[in-house]
């Protein structure tokens, strides 16, 4: 079956709805990020552009709220002894936050999502963090370019949706170059049994470890770091 088309909200037909912008200081291992979003979130749902997209598509807009597994793989990507220049894709990028932090370790990143809306906040919240070369790329991971490849992979909280989880996997499997590594983060929602089932049918190999993640202060959350690795045997 041919996968639904294209279907979120215009971005401008959004935008001048949103209402105010708040901007938040992000502190990730002691390190400050800026990161602005919608200061009323929910207001997103209501708008008639939005309706419109989720009777095409089921589609939500739920990239208007900084997730604690978007804090996750911030944390995780801070940990990580990376190569300078090495290029990243960030898929469902929302608000940017990962790939804000892979920046300010010398990756080239490049924030992907199926919104148009989210990948203009994720664009400003990267200049508003001091980067000015910023790429973007609109994108349905159901149905990724036949020549997109990359080295590295950054998805967080994208197994909330059962319908979700196979496509991802097979994403991951095609996009990720040999010897590449896939960094995801889930707050052990309940599509992440099947999410497993999927990596392992695909042919992924995967560790899991156990991460936290929350405002200093204030309520913590806990989830799954996933590294995802596509091996290609050189025998």
């Amino acid at each position: 079956m041919e996968p639904t088309p294209f279907s979120p909200p215009p971005a401008e037909a959004v935008l001048e709805k949103l209402g105010p912008i708040l901007r938040e200081k992000v502190i990730i291992e002691g390190r400050t990020f800026l990161i602005e979003h919608p200061g009323q979130p929910d207001k997103l749902q209501r708008l008639p552009e939005v309706h419109d997209a989720f009777a095409k598509d089921e589609y939500m807009p739920y990239w208007a709220d900084l997730w604690p597994a978007s804090r996750m793989l911030a944390k995780a990507i801070l940990r990580e002894p990376w190569t300078p220049g090495t290029e990243a894709l960030e898929i469902g990028c929302g608000l940017g936050l990962p790939g804000i932090v892979a920046l300010s370790m010398g990756l080239k990143v490049t924030f992907s999502d199926y919104d148009a809306c989210a990948l203009r906040f994720a664009a400003n919240n990267a200049r508003l963090n001091g980067f000015d070369d910023v790429k973007t790329l609109q994108l349905d991971w159901r149905s990724p370019p036949d020549d997109l490849r990359s080295l590295v992979i950054l998805a967080s909280d994208l197994v909330y949706d059962l319908r979700h989880v196979a496509p991802i996997g097979s994403f991951i499997k095609k996009v990720l170059l040999p010897d590449g590594l896939c960094l995801l983060t889930d707050q052990d929602r309940v599509p992440s049994h099947t999410f497993r089932e999927i990596l392992e049918a695909e042919g992924l190999h995967f560790t899991t470890q156990l991460v936290r993640a929350g405002q200093p202060g204030g309520i913590r959350s806990k989830g799954t770091l996933y590294r995802i690795t596509n091996i290609v045997s050189h025998a």
